[in-house]
C-alpha cells in the first residue's frame, strides 16, 4: 500500500490555503499569529497520527517488521526464531607444581583477559582424566595440566575467542595456577537475524504440505543454525537403488555431527515424513581437501602477515562448505587475491595434487585437509 505522506511545512501550507479558501477577506498567517499557531498545533497532531499509522502497517507485515514484532508476527504461526548457539572448544588447567592431586569441579568459570566472555567447565565422559563420582576432572600427582572441555556462559558470536585468550580462572581452584586455550574457540552463533528470520519462514509456508523433499529440508535445518543436509531418494546409505527409502546427511559445520544432533534430525525427520516411507539419518563422510599454492609478493611486503591472512582466507571458505558442495578450483585462487592487496601472483596451485574441482557426493563434505602456502 503506497501512502501519501506529508511533512509539517505541506500541512500547514494546505491547510492555510483551505481556510483562506473559506473566508471572505484576507487572513493573517504571520509567524506569531493565533491562527497560524492553531494550524501549525493541527499539523503537529496530523505528523503524529500518520506516524501511529506507518508504525501499524511495518509492525502488521513481516517484511517490514523487526525483533519482537518478527517474532510475534512468527508466533501466530507457532514459527520461533531460532537460538543464539553457545561457542565451545577446550582450555588446559596447569600448574606449577605437580607432587598433589588437583581437582578441577564441572561448572567452574573461565574467562579471557578483559573478562569480557566467559566459560563454564562441561562434562567429557571419553576424558582419560574424567571422574563420574566427583563429577569433575582429576590431575593425578606427578601432571603438570589437564585439558578439558568449556562452553561459553552467554550464547552468541561473543564466545568466538582467538587462541591464548583465556588467561584467567574466575575462582580459585586448589592445586591450579594457570588457564590457557591452545585453540580457538568456535561455533558460537548469535540469534536468527530478521532477514533470515523472514527467508526461513517463506519455507515454512511452503512446507506446510508436509510429506514433500522441501518439508524434510525444512524440518532439519530448524532444528538449529548452521546446519546443512541433502536427502537422497530411493537409495540406502550406501547409494544402493531402494524404493520408498530415503537417506538425510547432516552437517553441523564440523564434518562430524554430535549422536545427539542426529537423534534430533531423526526425531524432526519422522514428524513430517511420507506415510509408508522409511529413512535414515547419517553424517556426512568427510573429504579432506589438501591444498598447495605459492605466492608471489609485492616489494617489502610482510610475508608472515599475507601468508596468514591468505591461510584464514582459505581455511574459513572450505570449512564452511555444506553437505554436497563441490570446491572449485579456481575459488582458491580467488580467495588468496582477495585476502591481501600484496599477493601479485598464484603458482603451482594444486588440489588434491590436481588442477580440477574438486566435488562432494550428496552424503560427504569437503573440509581442509593440509595447506601449504609457500
Amino acid at each position: 500500500m503506497q501512502l501519501s505522506l506529508q511533512n509539517f511545512t505541506t500541512l500547514v501550507e494546505q491547510a492555510a490555503a483551505a481556510v483562506q479558501a473559506s473566508a471572505s477577506r484576507l487572513l493573517d498567517f504571520s509567524v506569531g499569529s493565533v491562527l497560524r499557531a492553531i494550524l501549525e498545533a493541527n499539523a503537529s497532531l496530523a505528523l503524529w497520527l500518520q506516524w501511529l499509522i506507518l508504525l501499524t502497517l511495518q509492525t502488521t507485515r513481516l517484511a517490514t517488521s523487526s525483533g519482537a514484532d518478527a517474532d510475534s508476527f512468527g508466533a501466530d504461526f507457532g514459527f520461533t526464531r531460532l537460538a543464539a548457539v553457545a561457542a565451545q572448544g577446550s582450555v588446559t588447567f596447569s600448574r606449577y607444581t605437580a607432587t598433589q592431586t588437583a581437582f578441577v569441579p564441572v561448572g567452574v568459570t573461565v574467562t579471557t583477559g578483559d573478562n569480557a566472555s566467559q566459560f563454564a567447565v562441561t562434562i567429557d565422559t571419553g576424558n582419560a582424566a574424567w571422574s563420574a563420582s566427583l563429577s569433575g576432572y582429576v590431575i593425578g600427582a606427578g601432571l603438570a595440566s589437564v585439558t578439558v572441555p568449556v562452553t561459553a556462559a552467554v550464547a552468541g558470536a561473543i564466545g568466538n575467542v582467538q587462541p591464548g585468550t583465556i588467561t584467567m580462572i574466575a575462582s580459585a581452584i586448589p592445586g591450579i595456577d594457570t588457564v590457557s586455550n591452545a585453540n580457538a574457540l568456535t561455533g558460537g552463533l548469535d540469534a536468527e537475524s530478521d532477514n533470515a528470520f523472514r527467508l526461513r519462514f517463506q519455507g515454512f509456508i511452503d512446507s506446510r504440505t508436509r510429506a514433500t523433499l522441501q518439508a524434510v529440508t525444512f524440518a532439519v535445518l530448524s532444528l538449529r543454525q548452521g546446519l546443512s543436509c541433502t536427502v537422497q531418494e530411493n537409495t540406502d546409505a550406501a547409494g544402493n537403488y531402494l524404493p520408498g527409502h530415503f537417506v538425510v546427511t547432516v552437517d553441523d559445520g564440523s564434518g562430524n555431527p554430535a549422536a545427539s544432533l542426529l537423534a534430533g534430525v531423526q526425531r524432526a525427520v519422522d514428524a513430517v515424513r511420507p506415510i509408508g516411507s522409511t529413512f535414515a539419518i547419517q553424517a556426512p563422510a568427510r573429504i579432506a581437501a589438501d591444498i598447495s599454492l605459492a605466492l608471489t609478493l609485492a616489494a617489502g611486503a610482510d610475508s608472515a602477515t599475507v601468508i596468514a591472512a591468505v591461510n584464514a582466507a582459505i581455511t574459513t571458505y572450505v570449512d564452511a562448505l555444506g553437505v554436497g558442495t563441490p570446491l572449485p578450483y579456481t575459488r582458491i585462487a580467488q580467495l588468496a587475491y582477495d585476502a591481501s592487496p600484496n599477493v601479485l601472483n598464484l603458482t603451482g596451485l594444486t588440489l588434491q595434487g590436481s588442477t580440477a574441482d574438486l566435488t562432494a557426493a550428496p552424503g560427504a563434505v569437503i573440509k581442509l585437509g593440509t595447506l601449504a602456502i609457500s
